[in-house]
């Protein structure tokens, strides 16, 4: 197996993910709708609600999770920071299994269902028959409610008590050459809300899928607990029954909720270079999403840490690397946020990762959102409507890879084949033996861990 599992540096890497992401939250906080509760029964809410979210993960060229001891699925999710496993109510729900691996940097392809029924608000045990041949992992899916864990005591930005330093330099565009007004640079040491309110756009996706929420069965978990394969297919007719179901809960998918190709992302050139990013267009996507990310020794300011978007406004993209719904695809596209689905390269200005020994490249290709309702809406809008069921299905392809021949040279030497790694092998050992090392001590000097 690949250094892909070096915990230390995805640690790393997530948490400045989530810090930039954090930066971004003043720009679109106020846009956000609020989110309605569960407790409250609306006429024009169905009865039962459904989630299905549909994954296919790349990383570093690998499409299909290698054999890994028992349990060790769920705990690199939980080593990524499983945030649909807390629902709003600020507790952690148990005996999850794999669940939420949908929303973390996995490999292969993932499936999370969750189902929630006013009839029984505390939660309820469900069937979900699915396509013969499915190779979901199980066949039907039986879903459960988890108990829930006290109060999470801390949050994302719990874990940065000190105060960051260096610097952050933004770039972004899909361009062989720096474009004027670029980088935008922030200093950590000097953070303010005046300084970051126009450092990078702030766009978002609110988590509107399957996640742990109180009173939610869910699928996986620990009583079925079986992996995907790699050639699985959810096409087709799927039933779904259980206590506070409506009897008629029964639809059909097609190909474009199924399961997406994997994402192939290829870079060449040097770092010092213009950097050309190529990938195989996926006939199902509607939109795509890069970023970078790199970190170099400042000379006189201390570490850096330089982030790269294809965007053509300046956004950063770090909030927008998962599901988005066809409204959010279409309405980033018209703004030139996202690049367009006939589009298979991008380049990345030369010299912008010049002084970093590697940098790290994300990819999305998002998939099309489905929305059934069950009755459908009438069309005379003075008509009573009272929808039983509804299903909602999100599917999205993402890869991760090195970036740049020397990134991938790196990669190559520095990678041991599993065969000759020891089990017991300290973390340390294998950060020093694993992707990209230095981006993860630049994050260490700016994030202070």
């Amino acid at each position: 197996m690949k250094n892909v599992f070096n915990l230390p540096f995805y640690r790393l890497f997530k948490r400045a993910n989530r810090r930039i992401f954090y930066l971004s939250m003043p720009a679109f906080l106020s846009t956000l709708a609020p989110i309605n509760s569960h407790s409250q029964i609306n006429a024009k809410t169905p009865i039962a609600q459904y989630w299905i979210d549909v994954a296919t993960f790349n990383m570093m060229g690998m499409d299909e999770m290698p054999e890994m001891p028992a349990g060790m699925g769920g705990m690199f999710g939980g080593m990524m920071g499983n945030k649909s496993a807390t629902g709003r109510d600020g507790r952690q729900a148990k005996g999850i299994g794999n669940f939420g691996m949908t929303k973390h940097m996995g490999i292969g392809r993932q499936l999370d269902v969750a189902l929630f029924t006013q009839l029984r608000p505390n939660g309820t045990e469900a069937v979900h028959q699915v396509p013969p041949g499915a190779g979901v992992g199980a066949a039907p899916l039986r879903l459960t409610t988890p108990p829930r864990e006290g109060l999470q005591g801390s949050n994302d930005e719990a874990s940065y008590p000190e105060r960051p330093r260096g610097r952050i330099l933004f770039y972004w565009g899909c361009s062989a050459q720096v474009k004027a007004g670029q980088p935008r640079v922030l200093d950590m040491a000097k953070l303010s809300a005046q300084d970051y309110s126009g450092f990078m756009q702030g766009r978002s996706v609110r988590d509107r899928g399957a996640r742990a929420e109180p009173g939610h069965a869910i699928w996986p978990n620990d009583r079925q607990n079986s992996r995907v394969v790699r050639d699985a297919s959810i096409a087709g007719e799927h039933v779904v029954t259980g206590d506070g179901v409506p009897a008629n809960m029964r639809f059909t998918l097609g190909a474009g909720q199924d399961f997406m190709p994997s994402l192939q992302v290829q870079s060449s050139g040097k770092l010092t270079d213009a950097i050309r990013v190529t990938w195989q267009q996926i006939p199902a996507a509607r939109a795509y999403m890069l970023t970078a990310m790199s970190g170099s020794e400042g000379k006189t300011s201390g570490p850096e840490l330089i982030i790269w978007s294809a965007s053509e406004p300046p956004e950063s993209g770090m909030g927008l690397m998962d599901y988005a719904s066809n409204g959010n695809v279409d309405k980033w596209l018209g703004e030139r946020v996202l690049l367009p689905a006939t589009q298979s390269q991008c380049d990345i200005p030369a010299g912008i990762f010049a002084k970093s020994d590697g940098a790290m490249l994300q990819a999305i290709a998002y998939g099309n959102e489905l929305n059934i309702v069950h009755p459908p809406r009438p069309a005379n809008p003075n008509a009573a409507w009272n929808p039983e069921w509804s299903v909602r299905v999100r599917n999205k392809s993402f890869a991760m890879n090195s970036l740049g021949e020397d990134a991938q040279a790196s990669q190559r030497g520095k990678s041991l084949p599993s065969a000759q790694r020891t089990p017991n092998q300290p973390p340390q050992e294998q950060e020093q033996q694993g992707v990209v090392p230095s981006v993860g001590g630049i994050l260490k000097g700016i994030f202070g861990r």
